[in-house]
Parts: C-alpha cells; sequence; structure tokens
C-alpha cells in the first residue's frame, strides 16, 4: 500500500452517517437545529450572567466558563458537520483537520476542568458557607478561569505537531463527523506510539478529574447526611442537581464510547458515530436548558428578559 508523509497528503476523508448518505440533506435540518438551540442557549447564559449584577457571584462565574466550553465545542465541530450533511462534502486538508481536533481537544479538556471545579465549588458552599465568599472572591475566580483555560491549552498544544510528523497510508478515510487525535493517529504507518502514549496521558487526566468530582460529591454527602432536619438536607442536594446533571450529560458519553471501543467485540460503526456525534452536541444543547429549568435565579432572569422583549414588541 503507497505510504504518504503528511506534507504530501492532500485530504482526509470524513464520514456523516453509514447507509443514510442519501438523508444527510434531511439530517441536516435538525443538526442545525441543534446547533442553532445550543448556540442561543449558552449565548443567552453569558448574557443574562454579565447584565445581571446579582448573578455575578463565583457559581455564575464557572457556569459562564461551562457556557463558553459548550460554545467553543459547538463552533469546533459545527463546520465539517455542515459541510458533511448540507453539502456531502468529505474532504478536509491535513490544515483544517488538525486545528479542528486542537480546538475539540482542547473545549473538551475545559469543560471537564470547569465541572471539577465547579463540583468544588458546591463542597465549599455547602461544608463551609461561612467562609465561602471569602474563600472564591472574584479575582480567586478569576485567576482559575485563567489557570483552566492555560491547562487546556497546554496538555493539547502537542496533539497537531505530533500527529504532522507522522506518515500516512494512501487509504485515509476517518471515522467520525469531524477530527479527532485518536482517530487520525490511528491513520499513520509510521511509529505513533508517542502519539498513543501522550493521548492516554490527556485521557487519564480527564478521567482524574471525573475522580475528584466524585470524591468532592462522596464528601457533599457525608455534609449532607450530617444535617439534621430532612427538609434542610433536601434543600442543600437540590442546589447541586443541576451541576450534577451537567456531568452525567457529559460523562456518559465519553465512557460508553471508550467502552464500546474497549470491550465491543462487535462494534457497529453506526453506533459509534451516533454516540460519538451525541458527545459533541448533547452537552452544548442540554447544560443552558438544565441550568435554566433547576435554577431559579438563571430561570427568572431569563423569563424577565423574555417578557420585557415582548412588552416593547
Amino acid at each position: 500500500m503507497a505510504v504518504l508523509n503528511n506534507s504530501e497528503v492532500q485530504l482526509f476523508l470524513l464520514i456523516g452517517i453509514p447507509g443514510l448518505e442519501h438523508a444527510h440533506a434531511w439530517i441536516s435540518v435538525p443538526i442545525c437545529l441543534l446547533y442553532l438551540v445550543a448556540i442561543m442557549g449558552n449565548s443567552t447564559i453569558l448574557f443574562i450572567i454579565k447584565t445581571e449584577p446579582s448573578l455575578h457571584e463565583p457559581m455564575y462565574y464557572f457556569l459562564a466558563m461551562l457556557a463558553v466550553s459548550d460554545l467553543g465545542l459547538s463552533f469546533s465541530s459545527l463546520p465539517t458537520m455542515l459541510r458533511i450533511f448540507l453539502f456531502n462534502a468529505m474532504e478536509i486538508s491535513p490544515n483544517a483537520c488538525f486545528p479542528q481536533e486542537f480546538f475539540i481537544h482542547g473545549f473538551t479538556v475545559m469543560e471537564s476542568s470547569v465541572l471539577l471545579v465547579m463540583s468544588l465549588d458546591r463542597f465549599l458552599a455547602i461544608h463551609n458557607p461561612l467562609r465561602y465568599n471569602s474563600l472564591l472572591t472574584s479575582n480567586r475566580v478569576a485567576e482559575m478561569g485563567l489557570i483552566l483555560a492555560t491547562r487546556s491549552l497546554l496538555l493539547v498544544l502537542p496533539f497537531p505537531f505530533t500527529l504532522r510528523r507522522l506518515k500516512y497510508f494512501q487509504k485515509n478515510v476517518l471515522s467520525h463527523s469531524y477530527c479527532l487525535h485518536q482517530d487520525t493517529m490511528k491513520l499513520a504507518c509510521s511509529d505513533n506510539k508517542i502519539n498513543v502514549t501522550y493521548g492516554f496521558f490527556v485521557a487519564l487526566c480527564t478521567m482524574l478529574d471525573l475522580a475528584f468530582i466524585v470524591l468532592s460529591y462522596t464528601l457533599i454527602l457525608k455534609t449532607v447526611l450530617s444535617i439534621a432536619s430532612l427538609a434542610e438536607r433536601l434543600k442543600t442536594l437540590n442546589t447541586c442537581v443541576s451541576h450534577f446533571c451537567a456531568v452525567l450529560i457529559f460523562y456518559v458519553p465519553i465512557i460508553t464510547l471508550a467502552a464500546m471501543h474497549r470491550f465491543a467485540k462487535h462494534k457497529s460503526p453506526l453506533a459509534i458515530i451516533l454516540i460519538a456525534d451525541t458527545f459533541l452536541l448533547f452537552p452544548p444543547l442540554m447544560n443552558p436548558i438544565v441550568y435554566c429549568v433547576k435554577t431559579q435565579q438563571i430561570r427568572e432572569k431569563v423569563l424577565g428578559k423574555l417578557s420585557n422583549i415582548c412588552r416593547r414588541q
């Protein structure tokens, strides 16, 4: 089989939904609507938090960071998804593919990091409410946001460079509707041990975030169970429901996809593609909905803005 180095590779080929290529134009309609709702929802969250002084608190600053991560994920995958389903344009050049996988992985790591600090925020608010505001000042929250962004950038920065040094087979068909590091490196015919090892390290960092989130919730439950009143227990736990849903929405597709790749003997390409697309579409879509429904302050402000707009019209 012919071998090409990256400087000679002209195109990678993405795929849509196998067996439904004839229906891509129709499938593009709900996909466009999902992206539109996700972008509008997260933009609304950012607008509400920015314009409402009563929401200038650590919990909502972290929510704004989550919305930025979700917008980043949406805009990173949007171009190739629309090209595939609207125009059946499967080709993508390495110069477009490698930056896309950088941004997708970068915002994925950032979202994982934000979910971790949000769990720590909930633990501090429940375990030590009297010192909560003094521990999480606006400056400290801003510093944490900068650290999270820097961590995400540095963790995934090597990905494009390690992919660029590889040599590839002539057959360069990827297995998703967007570029991923682990997907692209499998096409290499040269030694990709560095990519495998470093990719595992980044995945391990993400799983460590999940482990610390589980630890935070274990400590939260321990604190809640020490509260005498059942009503107070439920009220306290209710403040964590939105974040807990966000954790499930983000990590369940990742863990499911990893388990299918690792343990499934007869993997369905269709199932893997649908779960992979869910991983990028579902969190940006559902997080604003969950927080608007379950967080009274956000819900009231959003409804207030909508009612003001309706009155003006």
